[in-house]
């Protein structure tokens, strides 16, 4: 939520990749892939990085990804995967929602890590137990393959597809908050992918982090920010400018607890921004959570002030509630587990991206009706 960076660095190593994959589903089975891996931020001794795996071949059900550390660095945390260290070798696994990966289809993972020395990229990549070496090929190609095309090809189609009429716009959906929404806040992407496509898109002037698949990723999840800054420095009405949301989805004050600033300071920033999604527009829904526990190894009060917090929430929301503003509050804290469910007793981990997208969308999905 904190963490500290002494300097970016935008290194991207991708890496084309072929081979047959050991799971293929069919006798003539084609398989390959491509591998992106991304160190986007370096600070002394530690670094951030994402992998993009995009698979070429036919679709997979489950995929196990393999390389090595070519200077022993070793990962500390990982998000959207599980992974596996033995000395450099290092083998991450699909989390339970993105093993599915369509042909050109793309499955992401992000970690952290340590160094020492350097930090230089893996040279190769093994998808599915097998090394990838460039190109597509079939695993068990046919013995006696066509040598002309056939007699009668399809007919010409159409010069002009049928016309479909417009539908209403999609309805803006910006999510807000720190670190818990943003960095990488897969929840957004479990999220999106529950709800119609063409009927929401996601705004926010921070683009998102691999998550597994494709989703619409924008966002306004600063990590580190306390919502008491961003009231008092007005920093939200140029973030709504940007975007012009419909539908705010706020998740916020999880590092004022930590800063030990009382309730009735958050709740008073709260004010202000709403005061601020008002003023950009008169008909904002505003959906507000009941924030998720706060259990860091560093601070044994910080569950207790998120319990203050959250209690007070409900009637700070009854009082400024609107029927042209309405303020729905969505309990994320009741039956969220800082030991399962995060990775450090701050951030979600897999379960509890799931947990918190699924207690979104009964909000959202009346938001956008």
């Amino acid at each position: 939520m904190q963490r500290r960076k002494w300097a970016v660095l935008a290194l991207t190593t991708t890496l084309l990749t072929g081979a047959a994959i050991a799971a293929a589903t069919s006798a003539n089975a084609a398989a390959g892939c491509s591998v992106k891996y991304t160190v986007a931020s370096q600070w002394p001794g530690g670094f951030g990085a994402t992998v993009d795996v995009t698979n070429l071949g036919d679709p997979l059900t489950g995929w196990s990804l393999m390389f090595t550390f070519p200077a022993g660095q070793t990962i500390t945390q990982l998000w959207s995967g599980s992974v596996t260290q033995s000395g450099s070798a290092v083998t991450v696994r699909n989390a339970a929602w993105n093993g599915s990966v369509a042909t050109n289809g793309t499955a992401s993972f992000g970690f952290n890590g340590s160094w020492t020395g350097s930090n230089p990229a893996p040279s190769s990549f093994a998808l599915n137990g097998v090394t990838c070496t460039g190109g597509t090929t079939p695993s068990n190609p046919p013995s006696n393959p066509p040598s002309t095309p056939p007699s009668n090809p399809p007919s010409t189609p159409p010069s002009t597809p049928p016309s479909t009429p417009p539908g209403d716009a999609p309805t803006k959906i910006m999510p807000l908050g720190d670190s818990i929404t943003g960095s990488p806040g897969c929840w957004r992407a479990l999220l999106w992918q529950q709800l119609p496509a063409t009927e929401v898109d996601f705004v926010g002037t921070l683009p998102g982090d691999g998550c597994g698949f494709p989703y619409d990723s924008q966002h306004e999840g600063h990590g580190g920010y306390l919502a008491t800054n961003v009231a008092s420095q007005n920093l939200l009405p140029g973030w709504l400018s940007a975007s012009d949301p419909d539908v705010v989805l706020m998740h916020f004050g999880t590092n004022d607890a930590w800063s030990n600033l009382s309730t009735s300071t958050i709740l008073n920033a709260y004010t202000t921004l709403v005061g601020q999604m008002r003023a950009a527009n008169p008909n904002m829904k505003i959906i507000v959570a009941k924030i998720i526990p706060l259990n860091p190894s560093t601070c044994t009060d910080c569950g207790q002030r998120v319990v203050n917090l959250n209690a007070a929430i409900p009637a700070w929301a009854s009082s400024l509630s609107t029927a042209a503003s309405p303020i729905t509050v969505v309990d994320q804290w009741t039956g969220f587990n800082t030991a399962t469910d995060t990775y450090d007793g701050v951030h979600p981990n897999d379960a509890g991206n799931v947990k918190i997208a699924a207690r979104w969308l009964p909000a959202v999905q009346a938001a956008i009706a």
